[in-house]
């Protein structure tokens, strides 16, 4: 399974890439692989400032339907809107043309809670 050694995870399998001031966040490919074909990505968090840990929307998959947790406290100031045409992004290129949201953080220091790809495969089992 790919998971890129400059990323950092969280225990519910979103990714986070530190841009700056921003992150860009999506889930992993195991989380993709385990949501199986997706359909559909509901973001309205747009604009709005969320905690750690909060939802900042769901992602439908053929068999199912899933919150996503933000991994850092934040903006959510962009949703990939590449995603509303092709949501089967976050299937085929989960770590690059199917992020999901760009978030401006309010707490960097949180970048240092998540996990990095060795603690994520150990977890993984």
């Amino acid at each position: 399974m790919n998971i890129p050694e400059n990323l950092k995870y969280s225990a519910d399998h979103e990714w986070l890439k530190v841009d700056g001031e921003f992150a860009f966040v999506g889930i992993t490919a195991h989380a993709a692989n385990e949501l199986g074909d997706i359909v559909f990505l509901d973001i309205t968090s747009v604009d709005e400032t969320l905690d750690k840990d909060e939802v900042f929307g769901t992602i439908e998959a053929v068999k199912t339907v899933a919150d996503l947790m933000l991994p850092v406290a934040g903006e959510v100031v962009e949703f990939n809107e590449a995603l509303e045409a092709n949501p089967a992004l976050v299937n085929s290129d989960p770590y690059g043309e199917g992020w999901i949201i760009k978030v401006k953080m309010t707490e960097p220091a949180q970048v240092d809670e998540l996990m990095d790809a060795a603690a994520y495969t150990a977890m993984l089992g």
